[in-house]
């Protein structure tokens, strides 16, 4: 695989997880695939990774699986 940004062959996929919406809309995406080139730095989504993720988003009653949320104080 090349980077889309370099042309470097050095690049490696990790998964990442992103929430969409807020409150009683909050979607959250576990597992995302992200090309990161080591070379130029870039990180970035394929258009078919972007496009799974719109159909999750259209289709999440479907597809998500409801699961309580903790949340943590910084400060």
């Amino acid at each position: 695989m090349l980077c889309d940004f370099c042309g470097s062959e050095d690049v490696k996929i990790r998964l990442i997880t992103r929430t969409y919406g807020k409150s009683k809309d909050l979607l959250v995406i576990e597992n995302i695939p992200v090309i990161t080139c080591t070379y130029c730095g870039e990180s970035y989504l394929t258009a078919e990774t972007l496009h799974k993720i719109e159909q999750i988003k259209l289709n999440r009653k479907k597809l998500a699986v409801e699961r309580p949320v903790e949340v943590a104080s910084f400060g």
